[in-house]
């Protein structure tokens, strides 16, 4: 090879060389740009969201002043524990729907209110303490046919009607007690789509909570609280109150058919009492099976809660079963840590009922 020729091949080669680091460059300015640009549109997402949550504000309930009565006794303050369970709002049965699932719901909170003072007469009740158990929504794909039982979107379920209907509850709590207090798991409506189409963190129910306590942020008095497993279902919680605690589920963690599950409950809650998570506990709360119950097992209690829905002709065909809707109140002694008082309140409207029909 002649030295022309040496000079023409590293001539080639540099030439080369610079298209291939021009590329470089080319392809690290895209990059850079893609990345900015995305950042810039989560950047404008987030402050779109902040900005939209921060013009949301909802005055603080004024303090309710006790009465007199029942507070001359001390040492014997009790906790209301209003279970919430099984709304489904956006359910369709031949007597219920959002709009009447709205009705019952605040019915339940006076109840809670006019209990709560019945019990004032002989001691303190200050603080509400709510387990909402899951199911607050109907969902609208979880199993085939769902579609057309339902009156309302997902969207409507999740940011209309029942985010509403969750702090007009609890705010009318918080006019006749001190705090507020909820404890919350997901219940299975909640699933978004069909079982194992998204994960188990993807909760609808989960979505609400974290809506209600949004809209109640500025409120001092009201407390949430949530677990938040990554990548897992928030499927259980263990509520204390003073030397009382109780287990939080939905209760589609116990398997059955054609009925309630009694042999299953008391496998699972006595597997879970005695090491199969890591809490202990004295009583169970739970939901899912619409049948207000309380099922003694040992020492323990297990007080299964009622649903707000009415003539489900679904379990009337497959399980011949029918139940009132109805929801737990329980008065518990934070001290002697247990449960003094129980309420199955009923809540179908009857002529009578709140002046209501």
């Amino acid at each position: 090879m002649s030295e022309w020729e040496d000079v023409a091949d590293d001539a080639a080669q540099h030439d080369d060389t610079a298209r291939v680091k021009a590329e470089r460059d080319r392809l690290a300015r895209e990059l850079y740009e893609t990345k900015h640009k995305h950042a810039d549109y989560l950047a404008a997402v987030e402050t779109a969201v902040q900005d939209a949550i921060g013009r949301i504000h909802i005055e603080p309930v004024a303090q309710f002043q006790h009465p007199d009565i029942g507070y001359q006794l001390p040492g014997h303050e009790e906790y209301a524990v209003a279970l919430l369970s099984d709304l489904q709002t956006g359910k369709v049965t031949p007597d219920y729907n959002s709009g009447v699932a709205r009705e019952r719901v605040l019915r339940y909170a006076r109840k809670v209110v006019q209990l709560a003072d019945v019990q004032r007469l002989h001691h303190p009740v200050r603080h509400c303490v709510v387990p909402m158990l899951g199911d607050m929504v109907e969902g609208v794909d979880i199993f085939p046919g769902q579609q057309w039982l339902i009156d309302s979107t997902l969207y409507d379920q999740l940011f209309n009607t029942t985010p509403a209907l969750l702090a007009d509850f609890v705010r009318y709590l918080l006019a006749h007690f001190e705090t507020v207090t909820v404890y919350a798991v997901d219940g299975n409506h909640g699933r978004i789509g069909r079982r194992g189409q998204f994960g188990p963190m993807d909760n609808a129910d989960r979505m609400l909570y974290r809506i209600l306590a949004m809209l109640l942020r500025d409120e001092p008095r009201f407390q949430l609280h949530m677990t938040d497993p990554q990548g897992e279902r928030n499927w259980y919680q263990v509520m204390e109150l003073g030397n009382y605690r109780a287990m939080l589920i939905h209760g589609d963690q116990i398997r059955g058919h054609s009925g309630f599950p009694w042999y299953g409950l008391g496998k699972k809650v006595n597997g879970w009492g005695s090491g199969g998570i890591p809490e202990t506990f004295q009583d169970v709360f739970m939901g899912h099976y619409h049948q207000l119950a309380r099922i003694p097992l040992n020492q323990r209690s297990v007080w299964v809660n009622g649903s707000t829905e009415s003539t489900n002709t679904y379990a009337s065909e497959s399980l011949a079963a029918q139940s009132e809707p109805s929801q737990w109140l329980l008065f518990v002694d934070p001290n002697a840590g247990r449960v003094t008082a129980s309420y199955g309140v009923q809540l179908k409207e009857t002529a009578d009922s709140d002046g209501e029909r």
